[in-house]
């Protein structure tokens, strides 16, 4: 069946008629040789690939929520992060705990998308400011675009890139006198986590990265090739409790000298391989293991557990006193070292007050945003003795 009439053209081309089929577009040559090519049309938008594409580049709708704000929000209904977005966590149980005023002072130590931050500078205006500190150098221009497009006063809000171990140097250059209030949530950011090019998640294939900052510093694949056995099982066993530290530290090394792992993928193959083996492991300790060994490499690879150290070092300096801070956790290592720091304090009357219990996300958001089951929350009042 024919969809359309053939028109014969003076200079040997067909075309189908317009009024019966579809056109061709053609190339042609006029009688003086010269090309009169016909205006080619745009190149189509590549299609969503099904109701729920996984790979993190065909998420177009999702990363460009302004002009598909439906679809995001059905993905927000579904429990799910957009793709290069994410979602703050325990917003109103951080309000309840840092109590911001009109006028008051605020660093945040780890803007991310800007979730926390965009909550406080609104409530500390008029007259407050906002401090935001972020090592990333891809997300934090962003961020702070998306910040100031909020249309708070200009000299309300201070972008930094810098890593917080560095907060003393910080509260010395632009508040001397010390802040009011300080959050850091130490959770890594969805941005991070979903884009495959950063190599922090095992969920999808990329090169075995994991750096905050890739501008600094090593990959995790290079890591890899400076520890030895006892090395790395060490660190599995210091940052995630790994109980088969030393049987994964054997096998990812003795795979990684034969032909270096450079990817996320890779990586997983050998860790789900080696646990396979064990003797009525399932899949759930496979993926469980591949999440402590992820995580083991990505605090080793950023430095996180002594940045994190430094900072709960310089925080009573940095505080007015009577000022508060709140810190977000989301593993036990982090949450102890929070922990003891915060009771040293208040035995040395550096703060006055500190959380008896952590506070964990209530059973809503934990349905409704599956990433923040894990979030531990604790805070401290600075002394005004000291």
């Amino acid at each position: 069946m024919k969809l359309g009439r053939e028109v014969s053209l003076a200079h040997g081309a067909t075309i189908l008629d317009p009024e019966v089929g579809n056109r061709l577009n053609t190339e042609s040559s006029d009688a003086e040789g010269q090309s009169t090519d016909e205006p080619s049309r745009p190149k189509r938008r590549i299609r969503y690939a099904g109701r729920n594409p996984r790979r993190f580049d065909d998420k177009y709708k999702e990363l460009d929520s302004g002009k598909y704000d439906v679809d995001v929000a059905k993905v927000i209904a579904r429990g799910q992060t957009p793709a290069g977005t994410h979602r703050p966590i325990m917003v109103s149980e951080i309000l309840q705990t840092l109590r911001p005023m009109p006028g008051e002072s605020v660093i945040d130590c780890t803007l991310g998308f800007g979730g926390h931050a965009a909550t406080l500078l609104a409530a500390i205006q008029p007259g407050g400011r906002l401090i935001g500190l972020d090592n990333d150098p891809i997300e934090i221009t962003k961020t702070e675009s998306r910040l100031r497009s909020l249309g708070h006063p200009s000299e309300s809000l201070l972008i930094r890139r810098i890593n917080f171990s560095g907060i003393l140097q910080i509260v010395a250059a632009e508040s001397p006198e010390g802040v009011d209030m300080i959050l850091a949530d130490l959770g890594i950011s969805s941005m991070q986590i979903d884009n495959p090019s950063r190599g922090f998640t095992f969920k999808a294939d990329g090169p075995l990265d994991m750096r905050m900052n890739p501008d600094r510093g090593q990959p995790a694949s290079k890591l890899l090739s400076k520890l030895d056995d006892q090395s790395l099982a060490e660190l599995m066993v210091a940052n995630s409790d790994e109980p088969d530290a030393t049987l994964l530290a054997q096998a990812i090394l003795k795979s990684h000298h034969q032909r270096e792992i450079q990817t996320t993928f890779a990586l997983v193959a050998v860790i789900r391989k080696t646990i396979g083996l064990k003797k009525n492991a399932g899949p759930d300790n496979a993926t469980n293991a591949v999440r402590r060994v992820f995580q083991t490499l990505r605090i080793a690879v950023n430095d996180e557990f002594g940045a994190l150290d430094m900072l709960l070092k310089g925080l009573p300096a940095c505080l007015k006193p009577g000022g508060r801070v709140a810190i977000l956790t989301f593993h036990s290592g982090e949450d102890r070292r929070v922990k003891n720091a915060f009771r040293l304090g208040l035995s040395n009357s550096e703060y006055s007050t500190i959380s008896e219990r952590v506070t964990c996300p209530s059973m809503e958001e934990q349905r409704s945003n599956p990433r923040s089951s894990s979030a531990k929350l604790r805070f401290a009042t600075r002394s005004c003795l000291s």
